[in-house]
């Protein structure tokens, strides 16, 4: 990849963020319309993309290939639950908000912005791993993330925490946004149930499509790619439309936030292609990971501790401010490790 060609692709998403900024500053897509929007992306545009990605026939990835994306996928998450113990403690963070510190580490934007990035400027085999890093989230996060939400709900949480942000720029990644205090709570059901949402079941049924040669007849996969092609426009848009809703002010003075952006998001990207590097992985793969490493805190969390009722300052600061901040910081990692 080009210098020229990632600076190109890349200029596209901050103009097409920028349209979305713009819209929302001038009151043409408001709150309400931005979490429709969004439940289309994410139910709709996103789990086509993924199986329209297999469809196009760009991707000639291997069934051998397959195999190591999925081990990457496990070996990935399970780097991960082991930092997100760790990073708390190094950004000094308080007792009672290290929990969503470790949330925040482990549960990125993988899909709502991972799907589109990845799409827009990485070669087509990387869609590949992406969709598996995206199945490995849902197994995880309904899993793994309910135990680490439920670990700190013992003593009651107060209002103070890192920030006062009350951003509620929120950037889905595997259900709609549907948390907010106007509305009537969704009855609950058993988390392992969550993990049947429209993008993993799309995920899976992909996986299947491309391990097994399934041929979709032409009307089905003509119309998954033309869905799929408004995946990054709308999501780009919408992303544009939480930048503008945010307070990033609030956000900026957070000092363990910026710690967690150097660490997490520029850091630990570099250490994954130095690793993969020096195991002689293809560029391809490298990329692949080393974007899933590098993209900003997801939604998810956000909207579960918003259902539970409890103190989300923190987590829709680190929503808002590493999601502005990730336009930047992938660009940066894309430009020196895409290029070399």
């Amino acid at each position: 990849m080009s210098i020229s060609v990632l600076l190109q692709q890349m200029g596209m998403i901050f103009i097409l963020a920028g349209i979305g900024f713009a819209l929302q500053k001038k009151n043409v897509i408001d709150e309400i319309t931005s979490k429709k929007l969004a439940t289309i992306v994410v139910d709709i545009c996103n789990p086509a993309l993924i199986m329209a990605s297999i469809l196009s026939g760009g991707i000639t990835a291997t069934k051998k290939d397959l195999l190591v994306a999925i081990i990457l996928g496990i070996i990935f998450y399970a780097v991960l639950v082991l930092l997100g113990f760790i990073l708390p403690y190094i950004l000094r963070s308080d007792p009672e908000n290290r929990r969503f510190y470790n949330l925040m580490t482990v549960y990125t934007n993988t899909g709502f912005l991972g799907i589109p990035i990845a799409k827009a400027i990485l070669p087509e085999n990387a869609m590949l791993y992406i969709i598996v890093i995206n199945v490995v989230y849902s197994l995880m996060f309904y899993t793994h993330g309910y135990l680490i939400m439920n670990s700190g709900k013992g003593s009651k949480l107060t209002k103070r925490s890192d920030t006062r942000s009350g951003s509620q720029a929120v950037l889905n990644t595997t259900e709609p946004l549907s948390g907010s205090a106007d509305r009537k709570p969704a009855p609950k059901k058993h988390p392992l149930l969550n993990m049947l949402n429209p993008g993993t079941v799309m995920a899976v049924l992909t996986l299947i499509v491309f391990c097994f040669d399934i041929n979709l007849p032409l009307i089905m996969s003509s119309t998954l790619i033309y869905i799929g092609n408004a995946t990054v426009f709308l999501s780009m848009v919408i992303l544009g439309v939480s930048i503008a809703r945010s307070r990033l002010s609030d956000a900026v003075r957070n000092t363990r936030l910026w710690g967690y952006i150097v660490l997490r998001m520029l850091l630990f990207p570099v250490i994954i292609v130095l690793i993969m590097r020096a195991l002689s992985f293809d560029n391809t793969v490298t990329l692949a990971m080393c974007l899933m490493g590098a993209v900003p805190v997801g939604s998810l969390p956000l909207i579960t501790a918003e259902k539970n009722g409890e103190d989300t300052s923190i987590l829709s600061a680190g929503v808002a401010l590493t999601t502005t901040v990730s336009l930047f910081t992938i660009t940066l990692l894309m430009a020196v490790f895409g290029t070399a």
